[in-house]
């Protein structure tokens, strides 16, 4: 069976059962894992369907996938980002961290730069950073989401904003193609704009597969970061409206 019958089978099983796998469909349809991964890159490049380790998932507009899920989708890619983003951040420098997988792979790139103050609403960056012996860490209190160790809400928000960055880095959930980064969470997404008004500089690391996804609140426009640290070139219409906003893009990796 060719792929152009494949991917509208794939897309019912993933209908049916919310989420396929690797393992099972190539044994579903008698074919190679490589040729399976090949589909299901396709059709997460198509917005059909996100990817999550060993398989993929129906795409949702509302809710997130599960915080393990994301912390293993394009794990290498993020890593490179991360260290592209880190090289980018000065020693004793002051930086804000927000809550994501690619923030924290950016905290696990900072380990050896010395004498910074991260100021974060994320505990697993907290709890990366402590293996750094000359970095400060300062926790914003705010209400512990348990699914990924975020903190938010007004609390996280108004310790934000007793402190005014170089550097602030943050994740999303989807990127528009209009340029507005957007998240699931209205709560995460007051604390990510206290964040960007309060830093002198502002990055953004975020990797292809938010480009094919979506979700209903707005964080900021692409006009109101510095550099996109990402692992892919941008479509280009949206390159475009960077280059013209001012807005940096490095592709790592």
């Amino acid at each position: 069976m060719n792929q152009t019958l494949r991917h509208p089978e794939i897309l019912d099983i993933a209908r049916r059962d919310g989420k396929v796998t690797v393992d099972a469909l190539a044994a579903h349809f008698g074919v190679t894992l490589q040729t399976i991964r090949r589909d299901l890159a396709e059709l997460a490049e198509a917005g059909r369907l996100e990817r999550v380790h060993g398989g993929a998932v129906l795409p949702s507009g509302t809710v997130n996938i599960g915080y393990e899920e994301r912390r293993a989708l394009n794990a290498e890619a993020k890593a490179a980002m991360a260290r592209a983003c880190a090289d980018r951040v000065p020693e004793d420098a002051a930086v804000f961290l927000n809550i994501g997988t690619s923030t924290e792979a950016v905290a696990r790139a900072l380990l050896h730069h010395r004498n910074l103050l991260v100021v974060t609403n994320n505990i697993n960056v907290a709890n990366i950073l402590i293996a750094n012996p000359t970095c400060e860490v300062v926790v914003t209190g705010g209400s512990l989401r348990r699914s990924d160790g975020g903190l938010v809400g007004a609390l996280a928000a108004e310790t934000i904003r007793q402190f005014k960055t170089d550097v602030a880095i943050i994740g999303c959930s989807a990127l528009d193609r209009d340029g507005d980064m957007l998240d699931f969470d209205i709560a995460e997404v007051g604390v990510s704009q206290a964040i960007l008004r309060q830093a002198r500089q502002r990055f953004l690391v975020a990797d292809h597969s938010k480009l094919s996804r979506t979700a209903p609140a707005r964080i900021a426009s692409l006009s109101q970061i510095d550099t996109v640290f990402t692992d892919r070139a941008l479509p280009a219409g949206l390159a475009a409206a960077c280059a013209d906003w001012g807005t940096e893009i490095v592709v790592a990796g």
